[in-house]
């Protein structure tokens, strides 16, 4: 089944990403940090992500370091992948350097916000770090990965970061910003970051749409194979860096787990981070309807193939 893709493309929606970039524009420390520290007896993460609820047997001070764990993890992971999400944008900024100017802004701006939101997410380590017990470790080098994930086809790494960006966003409209438990700054954190990032997944999509115009058939067969070939990376990922936080949450939790306990907690963080990581996003709705305009029924099947084990994994 051939499949040749049609897409508009809007230029005005390039100038409405930098009009909206220039006016909600904050910096790390005024509008962010503002001098502030981790409230340490606040939970991090909410239970809607963190799949806690999975673990009735924790008390309630161990649930807020179940949910401090990952909320430093998931921090660090949005710093890792910035770091191969900034690369890319510069990249394909390149089609645009003699072209459409205001387009050419857009894709800096997105640069330059996505540098900055790096920064910020090492700036939270470093404050996270003397709060919580030693031993945390978080095991994926973010130069490492952003060249496997580079070595990639351009469409393929936009689909991603499509994914990214926009499960960025569901997120913290479905559950960082209605739980009132969590910890002020932390909350503030990925409300100033959603705000940056509803311009980038625009500008993504658009990118995304423009690079799909320009594959053939046989060129978008080995795209749609890359792109599985990136989520099964992110899923090692998510699996290796579950491994290592279940085990550092059972060492300082300040209690001894039984085996069917150690297990339960190892079984709900690697469900989480798929969740997290993987699952929220390929099944957000603009994602698949973005994706579903540019692939044949052939290609729907051999995505979903790959994603079955690690969804129906899921709770």
């Amino acid at each position: 089944m051939s499949h040749v893709a049609q897409h508009t493309i809007d230029p005005g929606r390039y100038a409405k990403c930098v009009e909206v970039s220039k006016r909600i524009r904050w910096d790390i420390d005024r509008d962010v940090i503002r001098g502030r520290q981790f409230d340490f007896s606040k939970k991090f993460l909410p239970d809607g992500l963190s799949k806690v609820e999975q673990l009735p047997f924790l008390t309630a001070e161990q649930k807020r370091l179940f949910s401090q764990v990952q909320g430093r993890t998931y921090a660090n992971m949005f710093a890792l992948v910035e770091r191969f999400i900034g690369a890319k944008v510069l990249e394909i900024s390149r089609g645009h350097w003699l072209g459409d100017q205001v387009a050419l802004e857009a894709l800096v701006r997105l640069t330059d916000e996505e540098l900055k939101h790096q920064e910020m997410f090492r700036r939270l380590e470093t404050m996270m770090a003397p709060g919580m017990p030693s031993g945390y470790r978080f095991l994926p080098q973010s130069n490492d990965v952003a060249q496997a994930v580079l070595a990639a086809s351009t469409w393929a790494v936009l689909a991603l970061t499509l994914d990214i960006e926009l499960f960025s966003q569901a997120h913290y409209r479905s559950s960082i910003d209605p739980d009132t438990q969590l910890d002020p700054l932390w909350k503030d954190v990925f409300l100033f970051h959603w705000k940056e990032e509803s311009q980038h997944a625009i500008l993504d999509e658009m990118e995304w749409m423009r690079e799909d115009q320009q594959l053939d058939a046989a060129q978008r067969d080995k795209a749609v194979g890359e792109l599985i070939g990136l989520v099964g990376a992110v899923d090692g990922i998510a699996q290796m860096q579950a491994k290592c936080d279940a085990d550092y949450f059972v060492q300082v939790a300040g209690q001894r787990f039984d085996d069917t306990q150690a297990q339960a907690i190892h079984a709900a963080m690697l469900g989480a981070y798929r969740w997290q990581y993987i699952v929220s996003g390929v099944q957000d709705p603009r994602f698949l309807e973005v994706l579903g305009s540019m692939i044949n029924a052939e290609h729907g099947a051999r995505i979903n193939a790959a994603l079955a084990p690690i969804v129906g994994a899921v709770h």
